[in-house]
């Protein structure tokens, strides 16, 4: 694998960083910078700018509205998106249910449902953990029972990110109790105004209500609304999760992070009157990070690199979730180290929309605990760690 970037490659890599400082909005990269949470039409309105230079969806074939870019290309543009601190699209429609309308959706479904997501015209959210079907997410219980031209939905699913927004929901449901449970599940499209459905939200220890319990009663869903074949759902969400493990690994966001812990590190006093950044236990862990971090993006290029000869993503998904997930924990931890007592008393109001106080800029001591709390989950969605191992023990092990 050769790392290096042609020309072309570099000349591209220009016209995404000059297309970032001129076409992002200033309001939302101030919010972005001072760690402000940014509202649902923050993120709508840049990915319709980027869905008017066409730029919306880099991993779409061009037939749907895709870009065209290679593997290398599409590095580029997650890179400099997360180095300048550009949100990434929501990714329950572009690269979640997208994909797998692409895939085994019918000409129907891709006209009905793939212009309006490439567009964001209609915002997704995703059904597939319940109460009781978590990492063992073939034990999902929610029904959907034939009855004519539509199914009756009943059941309840949670950790329902970011559902109290969703115009559309994309649900694993069992549809056959008699066979292996993994065969009994179908993959359907529901109408978050269908009468039945309830959406109660969590309050995270964040104090932002993130994700949601979504309860269906007696949801009536047309039948072709339907993905592919009744009873295929499981072999659908498989090749929609492992693209998900992949997004996960978020190693550019991890360098603009390491930019803003070596930053702090800097102003930060180690108690005995030098800065934390010359104490040589902490220069040592952070050099540490640092490392393991361009050895993840070096594992991510030769994913890229097998992605471009024609390979699908396997179990290097999950060493890139792990190893990904795990390092974020590991800097949200020095964080919140250089913060020390400031990182305590936090008010979650300073972090919304509309505050107008003094700028905090990336990870300093007043995001720590939020970022903390609320990265604890890294290690378990989109399939917890340890199930990642397993994966992992089977594929390449052998075990």
């Amino acid at each position: 694998m050769n790392a290096d970037f042609s020309a072309d490659e570099i000349a591209f890599q220009e016209e995404v960083r000059e297309f970032l400082k001129k076409e992002f909005p200033a309001d939302l990269k101030a919010k972005v910078d001072a760690n402000i949470r940014l509202s649902k039409d923050d993120m709508v309105r840049w990915q319709k700018i980027l869905f008017a230079r066409g730029w919306a969806a880099p991993t779409w074939p061009e037939e749907y509205g895709g870009t065209g870019w290679n593997h290398t290309q599409r590095h580029i543009f997650a890179t400099e998106m997360g180095l300048y601190g550009a949100p990434e699209p929501i990714p329950f429609g572009m690269k979640m249910v997208a994909p797998v309308i692409m895939a085994y959706g019918s000409e129907e479904q891709k006209q009905k449902f793939l212009p309006d997501i490439l567009a964001s015209n209609v915002w997704w959210c995703q059904g597939y953990s319940e109460p009781n079907a978590g990492s063992d997410l073939a034990s999902l219980k929610t029904s959907a029972v034939r009855e004519g031209d539509h199914y009756v939905v009943n059941g309840a699913k949670t950790w329902n990110t970011l559902g109290q927004y969703a115009d559309w929901i994309f649900c694993l449901v069992r549809t056959d109790n008699t066979v292996k449970k993994q065969e009994g599940i179908s993959f359907l499209l529901i109408d978050m105004k269908t009468p039945g459905i309830t959406v109660k939200p969590i309050v995270l220890i964040d104090g932002f209500p993130e994700v949601n319990e979504v309860f269906f009663d007696d949801v009536k869903v047309p039948a072709e609304n339907l993905i592919g074949e009744e009873n295929k759902g499981w072999t659908y969400a498989k090749v929609l999760l492992t693209h998900e493990r992949t997004n996960i690994a978020g190693v550019a966001r991890g360098k603009r992070r390491l930019i803003a812990l070596r930053k702090l590190a800097q102003e930060t006093q180690d108690g005995v009157g030098g800065a934390m950044i010359d104490n040589a236990s902490f220069k040592k862990r952070l050099a540490e990070v640092e490392i393991e971090l361009q050895a993840l993006e070096y594992s991510e290029l030769r994913t890229l690199a097998a992605l471009s000869v024609g390979k699908a993503p396997g179990p290097e998904s999950s060493i890139l979730k792990i190893v990904g997930t795990e390092l974020a924990q590991r800097m949200d931890e020095m964080f919140v180290e250089l913060a020390g007592y400031n990182s305590l008393p936090y008010v979650p109001e300073q972090f919304e929309e509309d505050f107008d106080g003094e700028y905090l800029g990336p990870g300093t001591t007043a995001a720590a605990a939020l970022t903390y709390f609320n990265n604890r989950k890294l290690s378990i969605f989109g399939g917890s760690n340890e199930i990642q191992r397993n994966i992992i023990s089977k594929a390449v092990l052998g075990l």
